[in-house]
């Protein structure tokens, strides 16, 4: 497919680096200097415009902090996680909730449902963190993004599907925490991408789902594996 001119970098595990037409700078899930998945030739980030936090969990937003310090990127996330990380000093947030839609700089974001739990490791207590969710992205290009975040299959991918019909999906497919495969080609059915990229698998042992399991599940969309640190466009 056509990618318009948008750059898309996996960083390992569900943290994705995603350049715009523009040139800005999307960071999803900023788990990067402590992410055992992401290449030590990516651990230093130059530029953040964007940051878009699904949930609470560490190895989701484990980096988040330190990054925004460094950057002043807009931070986006559900009420309850982006006031955790104003108190955490984080200076640009930008509090959404599920079924509402802004504009970032120059992306439309959409924060949709995510089958989930979301507490926030906060020194020796785990606070709440809102509810997971995920993201819609609409590029000034026309080409939209679905991250899903961490989840299960759920029936209402389909009204996802028909809302905001998403081009690419970023699709967990590891299991124990999030879907497996199996679940993950269910979602297909119902999202109907032309492009399904997997994440959220291998990171750790546990984290079993493969993408060749993926693929041999998958009939209508082109599952397109990548490597950490590879850049697509």
């Amino acid at each position: 497919m056509n990618w318009n001119g948008i750059k898309i970098t996996w960083l390992g595990h569900a943290t994705f680096r995603i350049q715009t037409p523009a040139g800005k700078t999307i960071l999803i899930d900023p788990w990067v200097m402590n992410n055992p998945a992401c290449p030590e030739s990516e651990k230093k980030i130059e530029q953040v415009d964007v940051m878009l936090c699904t949930h609470g969990h560490f190895d989701h937003i484990g980096d988040a902090v330190e990054i925004a310090k460094k950057h002043n990127p807009v931070a986006v996330g559900i009420f309850e996680l982006c006031a955790w990380l104003e108190k955490k000093g984080v200076k640009q947030t930008s509090a959404m909730n599920k079924g509402g839609t802004q504009v970032v700089g120059d992306i439309k974001v959409t924060m949709v449902h995510a089958v989930h739990s979301c507490g926030i490791a906060d020194g020796d207590q785990i606070i709440y963190g809102g509810e997971a969710c995920g993201y819609v992205i609409e590029f000034a290009n026309g080409l939209k993004l679905y991250h899903a975040g961490d989840t299960n299959v759920f029936g209402d991918m389909a009204i996802i599907h028909d809302l905001y019909a998403p081009d690419v999906v970023l699709l967990p497919i590891g299991d124990r925490f999030t879907m497996s495969p199996r679940e993950a080609a269910y979602a297909c059915n119902l999202l109907k991408p032309k492009v399904v990229i997997p994440m959220h698998f291998a990171t750790f042992p546990l984290l079993t789902g493969t993408p060749g399991e993926l693929q041999k599940l998958v009939k209508d969309s082109k599952v397109l594996e990548l490597k950490p640190g590879v850049t697509i466009s």
